[in-house]
C-alpha cells in the first residue's frame, strides 16, 4: 500500500503524479548499502592503524616511535610515515581509476549490474585484508575495495535520484550518505571492541566484518529493480515504462515518461558523453559538480573521520579513550544525517550548506586555539575539561558537516546533469571526489606533522571560501524534476544562465539583457548585482 502521494508540477505546467510506493522505499534502503561498505571502510583504516599488533606487524617503524613516546618525537609526529598513508590512500586512487570504468557500465550495462559489480569487488578486497600476511596483500585488498568505491559511488546516487519521486529525492538520496555514516559508526564501534582482543588478531576481525556490509550490498543488487530511466537509455521502452507505473503507484506515468523519452532521445545524439561535458551549456553543472567534490574533502573531514582514533591519541587521549573519542563523533555523524534527510526538501540545499559553513568555521578556529596553546611538540597540557571541549567542538563540526556537505555533495551533481551527459557527469564526479580524497589521506598525517594545531585554522579557510562559493553561485534545486533542471535551474540563475545558449542568444538579443537573466528578473541563487 502506497505511503502517500502528491503531484510535482514542471515548467511546462504538466503534473508528474506519484506516490511514495514501498518498493522505492525498499529499492533505495537497499541500494543504499553502498555507501554502508564505504563509511565502514572509511572508519575501520583509522582504528586498525591506532592497533599496536596491526602497527607491529606491517609498519614496524611506527609502532617504535609510538611506543618512545613524546620524548624522541614530536606529539604531532608519532604517526608520520607514507606507508601508513598508503594502507588507507590506495583504496581511494583505485577507486579513481575504476571510476571511469563503473562510467561505462552504468551506461551500457545499467545502474544494477553496476552495483552488483561493486558488491563482488568489495567480497573479494575483504577477504584479501583480513587474511593479510604481509603489506602487499594488504594493499591489493584494499585496492580491490577501492575498485568497489568506484562502482557503488558511481552507480547509487545516480540510482537513488532516478527513482525517487521529486518531493522526497533529497531525503532518499541522503540514505546514502546516512549509510556511510552508520558505517563509520560501525567501524569505530568495532574498532573499539577488536583493540581489546588479546592475541593479536583484533584488527583481521575489524577488517573482516566489512563482509557484512558486502554481502548486503550484493544481495541488494540483486533484488532491486532497474530505474526507468536506464532502462529508456538502453532503448526497452515497454519495460521503463512498466517499472515507473511500478515505482510511482499510478497508471498515469505519460507525462513523465514522455520527459524520459525526449532526455532519452537528446542522450542519444550524444556519442562521447565526456567530450559533450565540455560544452558551453554543460559548463554550469561540471564546475558545480567539481567545486563541490573539491570543497567537500577540504572541509577536513575525511581526514577527521580517517585518523579520529590517531588523531585523538596525538592529542593525548589513550588508546581507549581514543577510539571511544572517535565512536562518539560517529554517532553525532549519523544523527546528524538523519537530520539532513528531514530538512533537505523543506528547508533547501543553500539553507544547509550556508548555515553549516559558519558552525564548521567558529569551531575549527577555536580547536586550532586551544591545541596552539595546550599540545607542544613534546608535552601536553591538555586537562580533562579541554579534551572533552575538543571533543565536542570535533562533534559540533561533525553535526554541521553530516547534514549539509557530506549528503549534499552527493546529492546535488546526482540532480542536476541532464541525462545525456549524468553518467559522465557523476564519472567526473566521483573521481575529483576520490582523487581528494586520496591527496587529503595521503598526506593529513603529514600535514598534522608540520602544521601541527594550524592543520584546523587550513581546512577553516577552505570553508569560508566554499561559503563564498555557495552564497553567489550554487542555485537551488529544491523540488525540481530532475528532467526540468535545465529550464528551471540553470536558464533563471543570475550567473549561470549565460551559458544556456539558446537561452542566451533570445535574451541579448530579444531584450538587450547582456547578462542573460530573465526580464521578469526571477532569478535562482544570491545575485550580488542586485542584492547587495
Amino acid at each position: 500500500m502506497a505511503g502517500g502521494g502528491f503531484a510535482t508540477a514542471p515548467a511546462n505546467g504538466v503534473e508528474f503524479e506519484a506516490k511514495i510506493t514501498p518498493i522505492v522505499i525498499i529499492s533505495c534502503i537497499m541500494a543504499a548499502t553502498g555507501g554502508l561498505m564505504f563509511g565502514y571502510d572509511v572508519g575501520v583504516s583509522g582504528g586498525v592503524t591506532s592497533m599496536p599488533d596491526f602497527l607491529k606487524k606491517f609498519f614496524p617503524v611506527v609502532y617504535r616511535k609510538v611506543e618512545a613516546g613524546a620524548d624522541k618525537d614530536s606529539n604531532y609526529c608519532k604517526y608520520d610515515n607514507q606507508g601508513l598513508q598508503l594502507f588507507t590512500s590506495s583504496l581511494y586512487l583505485a577507486g579513481l581509476t575504476a571510476t571511469f570504468f563503473a562510467s561505462y557500465t552504468t551506461r551500457t550495462l545499467g545502474r544494477r549490474p553496476t552495483m552488483l559489480i561493486a558488491g563482488v569487488f568489495f567480497i573479494i578486497g575483504v577477504i584479501l585484508n583480513a587474511a593479510a600476511h604481509n603489506l602487499a596483500m594488504l594493499i591489493a585488498g584494499r585496492i580491490l575495495l577501492g575498485c568497489g568505491v568506484g562502482f557503488a559511488n558511481q552507480a547509487v546516487p545516480l540510482f537513488l535520484s532516478e527513482i525517487a519521486p521529486t518531493k522526497i529525492r533529497g531525503g532518499l538520496n541522503i540514505l546514502f550518505q546516512l549509510n556511510v555514516t552508520i558505517g563509520i559508526l560501525f567501524a569505530n564501534l568495532v574498532n573499539y571492541g577488536t583493540a581489546k582482543i588479546k592475541g593479536g588478531w583484533g584488527w583481521r576481525l575489524s577488517l573482516g566484518l566489512a563482509g557484512v556490509p558486502a554481502l548486503l550490498l550484493t544481495v541488494g543488487a540483486l533484488l532491486v529493480t532497474e530505474t526507468p530511466n536506464s532502462l529508456v537509455e538502453r532503448g526497452r521502452l515497454d519495460e521503463g515504462k512498466a517499472v515507473l507505473r511500478k515505482i510511482r503507484g499510478t497508471d498515469n506515468v505519460e507525462p513523465e515518461f514522455a520527459d524520459l523519452l525526449e532526455a532519452s532521445r537528446l542522450a542519444k545524439e550524444v556519442k562521447h558523453p565526456f567530450r559533450n561535458l565540455l560544452q558551453r551549456r554543460n559548463r554550469p553543472q561540471l564546475v558545480i559538480a567539481v567545486a563541490l567534490q573539491i570543497f567537500q574533502q577540504c572541509t577536513g573531514i575525511n581526514a577527521i573521520m580517517f585518523y579520529a582514533p590517531v588523531l585523538f591519541s596525538t592529542l593525548g587521549f589513550g588508546n581507549d579513550a581514543a577510539l571511544y573519542s572517535a565512536v562518539v563523533t560517529g554517532a553525532v555523524n549519523v544523527l546528524s544525517t538523519v537530520v539532513s534527510i528531514y530538512s533537505v526538501d523543506k528547508v533547501g540545499r543553500r539553507v544547509l550548506l550556508l548555515e553549516a559553513g559558519v558552525q564548521m568555521f567558529f569551531s575549527q578556529v577555536v580547536i586550532a586555539i586551544i591545541l596552539g596553546i595546550k599540545v607542544t611538540d613534546h608535552s601536553q597540557n591538555l586537562s580533562k575539561a579541554f579534551a572533552i571541549l575538543v571533543v565536542v567542538l570535533i562533534c559540533t563540526y561533525v553535526a554541521a558537516f553530516a547534514w549539509s556537505w557530506g549528503p549534499l555533495g552527493w546529492l546535488i551533481p546526482s540532480e542536476t546533469f541532464p541525462l545525456e551527459t549524468r553518467s559522465a557527469g557523476q564519472s567526473v564526479t566521483v573521481c575529483v571526489n576520490l582523487l581528494f580524497t586520496f591527496i587529503i589521506a595521503q598526506a593529513f598525517l603529514s600535514m598534522l606533522c608540520h602544521f601541527k594545531f594550524g592543520i584546523f585554522l587550513f581546512f577553516s579557510s577552505w570553508v569560508l571560501v566554499m561559503s563564498v562559493f555557495v552564497m553567489f553561485l550554487l542555485p537551488e534545486t529544491k523540488n525540481i524534476p530532475i528532467e526540468e533542471m535545465t529550464e528551471r535551474v540553470w536558464k533563471k540563475h543570475w550567473y549561470w544562465a549565460r551559458f544556456m545558449d539558446d537561452h542566451h542568444d533570445d535574451q541579448v538579443f530579444a531584450s538587450g539583457d547582456v547578462n542573460g537573466k530573465k526580464s521578469n528578473g526571477k532569478s535562482n541563487g544570491f545575485d550580488p548585482s542586485t542584492r547587495l
